[in-house]
């Protein structure tokens, strides 16, 4: 790995929607967090009235989350991280992470995207079947949420990556259609 590197971790839309120019990605393990519907979207996969339900990251010290990280492509860094500051505004602020590869690598500091509780759009913990409803009805600029669901779903499986709460809501959304 070069030296200097920005590195981005991806464990939601920018695994299936990573639009922007990276040279290398790998399947990654962020030890110490997990991946919940807790943030509400009322610019991408909701609107104010009806805000969507998408991914962030929460803090158990047990947890794991597996995702993708970004090499981006070099010279476009500030221009890139520029655009994910601006993709992920609503309610996410970047953090530092360290990242384990699947090939062994570690990857000392990436950036990713978190919504912590005292943000605006904070949603936190509800019932499977609640997420479920909320999200079956959402709608956005960026399109329907369960398809949100679905594809984050779709990208997972297709990486060999489980996650449960992830399923569980495909499974819900999948079974009351």
């Amino acid at each position: 790995m070069l030296a200097g590197a920005v590195w981005i971790f991806g464990y939601g839309s920018l695994l299936f929607r990573p639009d922007f120019p990276f040279d290398h990605r790998e399947v990654a393990r962020l030890d110490g967090w997990e991946r919940r519907f807790w943030q509400g979207s009322t610019d991408h996969r909701g609107v104010p009235e009806a805000p969507g339900r998408v991914v962030t990251l929460v803090e158990r010290a047990a947890a794991r989350c597996h995702g993708v990280a970004f090499r981006v492509t070099r010279g476009e860094e500030e221009r890139v991280l520029a655009y994910l500051d601006h993709r992920e505004r609503g309610g996410y602020t970047r953090a530092s992470v360290a990242l384990h590869t699947t090939s062994g690598a570690q990857i000392e500091e990436a950036v990713t995207y978190v919504a912590h509780r005292d943000n605006p759009c904070w949603l936190g913990e509800a019932p499977l079947a609640a997420i479920a409803a909320q999200v079956r009805t959402a709608v956005g600029p960026s399109g329907k949420n369960r398809d949100y669901v679905l594809s984050l779903e779709r990208v997972l499986a297709e990486a060999g990556i489980v996650d449960a709460h992830v399923s569980e809501l495909a499974a819900h959304l999948r079974d009351e259609v």
